[in-house]
């Protein structure tokens, strides 16, 4: 481990296992559980010398079962373009009571603005306000300091206006992996359906 890469797939006495590839599960787990945060195919497969991408996602996808037959606390979800470990929300009351403090709430206006901001992007404050009928600079502004909105450049018509978009911390936040995954109006119409 001379550059901080892994170089083997080892068991859990540090010797490489007979099956090749055996120890790529707890390597992924050891790594994602690390990171703390979405962390991608590739950039799991530069961690671990010798693994490809496919290994990789083959390996992803042999924790998510293990972890989801399980009675465990952890699971796997692909959010934000990445892979993140993450409790289970079973136990979500028992990990606040724990660390203290209260899961992170948006006012109807924030989620109001974070929507038109999601289907719309990049969008202007105008064009916002002009949907929603109501000033919006505040809502941006907190949306902005939560990192869920980010300055996406100036439009190119007069006045320059600032455009938004979404980060990945929305992506994260909502369990997006990307903005394809978004509901679209179909999917709201057989929601009412049922």
């Amino acid at each position: 481990m001379s550059d901080g890469r892994i170089v083997a797939f080892p068991g859990a006495d540090g010797v490489a296992p007979e099956r090749p590839g055996a120890g790529l599960v707890a390597v992924l787990e050891a790594l994602l559980f690390a990171a703390g945060e979405p962390v991608t195919v590739r950039a799991l497969a530069e961690a671990i010398d010798g693994a490809k991408p496919d290994d990789v996602v083959a390996g992803l996808d042999l924790l998510r079962a293990r972890l989801a037959g399980s009675d465990r606390g952890l699971e796997l979800i692909e959010v934000g373009g990445g892979w993140q470990l993450r409790t289970d929300p079973r136990f979500a009351k028992a990990v606040l009571s724990l660390l203290g403090g209260t899961p992170q709430r948006l006012s109807r206006a924030a989620l109001e603005v974070l929507s038109v901001v999601a289907y719309r992007q990049p969008v202007t404050r105008v064009e916002i306000e002009a949907l929603r009928g109501v000033s919006c600079g505040g809502v941006l502004k907190t949306l902005l300091e939560r990192g869920l909105v980010r300055a996406a450049g100036h439009r190119d018509e007069p006045g320059r206006p600032l455009q938004y978009a979404t980060t990945g911390g929305f992506l994260e936040l909502f369990g997006l992996t990307d903005l394809a995954a978004l509901p679209t109006l179909a999917d709201r119409d057989d929601l009412d359906e049922r």
